[in-house]
């Protein structure tokens, strides 16, 4: 009987943890019937058209790079993954071309769940991205078009960076962070709706913020969002590569998803 009792309680503790884990379990549970849009680079060569455009040239934030058109050096899909290689070459005028695609005038939503399972370069002057934008960023102009980003990684830190921008007299912002082995694969997220942005890494929480009803000016985050993936060298942030930087880097993508609200 002792023994009968001992198996028991082993039993019931054993379901009682399942049951603590269970809520942690279900809101990170997501069906594919619940995806509204996404690319899982099945296929093999550049970007799919129909879902990804580019950003060409010098773009922001004093950085390095050149971003190139169509190219697969820096942007192709292979093995599963899309990769965004940085490498240090000359290339119109600037010492390392890259590679920025988004969704813009192809695809954009309002509220959802946007994730994205990514493997990251880490290194001085490296700066990976995975962020979403206002559509009206031509009409309105940066911070009022609103910018979420979802992941960034600077340098050779093991942290991860989520924030929002926008708009409230001036540029104004709110971010957190959490460590993060970025050289492993990771599914990075944020679940954007009507009340809040709350980012998640791995299906957990660490970061939020509410816009509900629009507080603290956040009207910006009640229209749609394009998304953006890039592969950044340099810039105002992370500073410049330095002799312990190697190149060339890549960021590999298994997929991106996003899910309507439940």
């Amino acid at each position: 009987m002792i023994v009968n009792f001992i198996t028991l309680n082993r039993k019931m503790k054993k379901i009682f943890i399942q049951l603590l884990l269970l809520p942690a379990l279900v809101s990170c549970m997501k069906t594919n019937d619940d995806i509204i849009w996404s690319d899982e680079f099945n296929y093999t060569g550049l970007p799919d058209t129909a879902k990804w455009g580019y950003e060409v040239g010098y773009i922001r934030n004093r950085e390095l790079q050149y971003y190139t058109y169509r190219r697969q050096e820096n942007a192709v899909v292979k093995d599963g993954n899309l990769l965004l290689t940085g490498i240090k070459e000359p290339w119109e005028g600037f010492e390392y071309t890259s590679a920025s695609i988004n969704t813009l005038d192809k695809f954009s939503f309002l509220y959802g769940l946007a994730e994205a399972r990514m493997k990251l370069p880490a290194g001085q002057g490296k700066w990976p991205a995975f962020w979403m934008m206002g559509i009206n960023r031509r009409e309105v102009g940066w911070p009022r078009c609103g910018e979420i980003d979802v992941m960034e990684h600077i340098n050779s830190t093991m942290v991860l960076h989520g924030t929002a921008h926008w708009h409230n007299e001036k540029h104004v912002s709110s971010g957190g962070t959490i460590p993060c082995n970025v050289r492993e694969y990771h599914v990075y997220a944020v679940k954007w709706s009507p009340d809040s942005l709350v980012w998640l890494l791995d299906g957990k929480r660490y970061y939020g913020i509410s816009i509900k009803d629009s507080v603290n000016s956040t009207s910006e985050f009640h229209k749609p969002f394009y998304i953006l993936l890039n592969f950044a060298i340099g810039g105002s942030w992370p500073g410049n590569p330095d002799s312990t930087s190697l190149f060339p880097d890549t960021v590999f993508v298994d997929w991106v998803r996003v899910h309507r609200l439940k």
